[in-house]
């Protein structure tokens, strides 16, 4: 993005070289018009390459699944310059001004936050209907920086992709402001210590605790938001950055450590920071137990490289990455807002929609809005700050009407603003459509179940005199979320039919529940799986479930409709697994739903009513098919009569 010949008219071009951060982190205070020397090498190259990676995350995460360490980098960074500063005001004045430290801080962080809320909530607001859902809590903890507890008791997920969370990315902010306020009088109990490996040493246990209390309280299977958002189990990364300005506080003579090997070990720790945002899952046992740690040590080997001087930070703060490493708090802001409306305004199963195309419009929106913000508002209050930017915005409303025009037009449109986020809120639904439709599918199979238990009680068996027809017969039904917004049409239509669906289940859980059921005696002769909405599956997966049905039973496979990556190879493996089975029919959802997006709820997943009745007859269409496939010929007679004539081939 070329930078514009105009400027606004107390905006100078003098270029910062102060550090400045990347997301969710701050900037070193100091001078605006400083020597270049006095800038730390290498670190706007981070924050580039670590807000990239977190915005290809977001926006195309078959791309780089592991991207979302990105903030992990951010943390290293940020703990490296924050206790630096800190640490050379003590030992400048022998005391850390707190108020001087926390000032600064929200004057950093705060003005570039506003415009992101005022600007995204009315917007949302004139979209209406699931983003506003929750707005109100998300803006305490954006108000509050408590975004990551406000999110821990509400039970929000940050690896949810079916709720439109208008200010997710919000949480890291919240960690980090959380650091700002405790660590400078942890710091302050720290610096009494004399010796500076005893110093160093009580950092490196506050790495190590948190560390091993995000690993502790991490339970594989279940949603890891907890250990993820906990400011207790993911500052390991801080006290990292902490620990590495601590250790490199050395006597001069002792500062020029490895000339030439640090080069090597800073784009080796480099290509292992980009090895694990390509590696590291997010739901994985290695990356809460290890990997994040991992990340957070090869970020400081890499500040080390850099700061330390010689070519290696020269290189690493490249043209274009220094541009984006200075913009880099203000994209990582807009990234996800940008992303959320856009999808909104356009989804992916619109006739001209797609994840591409939503990715680069929303790449294109972020960085023309983080680089509005750098120009006109974040260098502003840096050189000025914030009352020397209202005196400034007071000089123009008595000079020329243009300018007076334009202040008055900016004051207006920040009461819009101001009152668009405040109707937001107040409009915000208790529940998404998703959520409506899920529970209304919750209430069916609960009364479901006690009609069966009180039939059971009352009612003897039903003796058949006649094969009966799949669709007439005893059913097992078992599925994610979107079965279960279908389960009050799936129990109209079949009255056999014992429908166990739950929110967030993969394919992978299909064994545990399937055993479960054969165990209690519960597992029908004919099985509807609908498990391909909340992630990728394998056929060794399948493969696993045929061998628990056994020979005898008879399996229905519901492909997905979801604005997923993984959602083509889910069905395609479907498709593959069910060609050529005579146990086994797919039923296409998919295509089904595909041309009526009316029928689901704002997340375009989960099916209302009529959407619902759509679900049952694939099913029930799956279910024709697989009776209408007559038995398989009956060989035995070959074992005893090895001469007898042999029947017409089954065609």
């Amino acid at each position: 993005m070329t930078r514009s010949p105009l400027s606004f008219p107390f905006t100078g071009r003098t270029r910062s070289t102060t550090a400045l951060i990347a997301p969710a982190n701050t900037s070193v205070p100091g001078p605006m018009n400083a020597p270049r020397s006095n800038r730390l090498a290498g670190l706007d190259g981070l924050r580039a390459l670590a807000v990239i990676a977190v915005v290809l995350y977001h926006f195309f995460p078959a791309v780089l699944p592991g991207g979302f360490i990105g903030v992990d980098v951010f943390f290293v960074i940020s703990g490296f310059l924050i206790t630096g500063l800190l640490v050379s005001e003590h030992t400048r004045s022998g005391r850390i001004s707190l108020g001087r430290f926390w000032q600064r801080r929200a004057r950093r962080l705060v003005p570039p936050l506003i415009p992101v809320i005022l600007i995204s909530c009315s917007i949302a607001f004139l979209i209406g209907g699931d983003v506003l859902v929750g707005l109100g809590a998300q803006l305490l903890g954006a108000t509050t920086f408590g975004y990551n507890w406000v999110s821990i008791a509400t039970d929000a997920s940050y690896f949810s992709v079916n709720e439109p969370e208008l200010l997710r990315n919000l949480w890291s902010l919240a960690v980090e402001e959380q650091f700002y306020l405790v660590w400078p009088l942890l710091l302050l109990a720290v610096l009494l210590l004399r010796r500076p490996h005893v110093r160093l040493a009580v950092v490196t246990g506050l790495f190590i605790a948190s560390a091993l209390w995000m690993g502790l309280l991490y339970q594989p299977g279940a949603d890891p938001t907890r250990v993820y958002y906990g400011s207790d189990t993911h500052s390991f990364g801080l006290f990292a950055g902490a620990a590495l300005a601590l250790l490199l506080r050395r006597p001069s003579g002792h500062r020029n450590e490895l000339p030439r090997l640090r080069p090597w070990l800073g784009g080796g720790a480099i290509l292992a920071i980009i090895g694990f945002a390509f590696w590291l899952p997010e739901d994985g046992t290695a990356t809460y137990r290890g990997g994040l740690v991992a990340v957070s040590l090869a970020t400081a080997v890499a500040i080390w490289a850099g700061v330390r001087g010689g070519r290696f930070g020269h290189l690493l703060d490249a043209a274009p990455l220094r541009y984006l490493g200075e913009r880099s708090y203000g994209i990582y802001l807009w990234h996800w807002p940008a992303l959320v409306l856009v999808q909104l305004l356009w989804p992916a199963s619109s006739p001209s929609g797609g994840l591409l195309p939503i990715g680069l419009l929303a790449t294109a929106i972020t960085l023309v809005f983080a680089g509005i913000s750098y120009r006109w508002l974040e260098m502003p209050i840096r050189r000025v700050g914030v009352r020397g930017s209202i005196r400034r915005v007071g000089e123009l409303w008595t000079g020329p009407t243009r300018r007076r025009r334009l202040v008055a037009a900016t004051a207006a449109l920040s009461l819009l603003l101001v009152g668009g986020t405040t109707a937001a809120v107040v409009a915000a639904p208790a529940q998404t459509s998703a959520q409506l439709r899920i529970e209304r599918g919750q209430r069916a199979m609960d009364a479901a179940a006690r009609a069966a238990t009180q039939a059971a009680a009352a009612e003897a068996a039903r003796q058949a005199t006649a094969q009966p027809a799949l669709t007439e017969g005893p059913i097992t039904a078992i599925g994610d979320s979107v079965m279960l917004a279908s389960a009050p049409e799936l129990q109209a239509t079949f009255s056999g039919m014992t429908v166990d669906a739950s929110v967030s289940r993969g394919m992978y859980s299909a064994d545990d529940i399937l055993r479960a059921l054969e165990a209690a005696g519960q597992l029908h002769p004919v099985v509807v799986v609908g498990l391909g909405t909340n992630g990728p599956i394998t056929d060794d997966e399948l493969t696993v479930i045929l061998r628990i049905l056994g020979p005898d039973r008879k399996l229905v496979l519901v492909n997905a409709y979801a604005e997923r990556d993984w959602t083509d190879g889910v069905n395609a493996t479907l498709a593959d697994f069910a060609a050529g089975n005579r146990r086994i029919e797919l039923a296409n959802w998919h295509d089904a739903i595909a041309g009526r997006l009316d029928l689901l709820a704002g997340d375009h997943v989960h099916p209302g009513p009529t959407g619902g009745q759509l679900y049952a007859d694939e099913v029930g269409a799956a279910l024709d098919r697989l009776a209408a496939v007559p038995p398989l010929p009956d060989t035995s007679w070959l074992l005893r009569d090895p001469d007898a004539p042999r029947p017409p081939p089954y065609r």
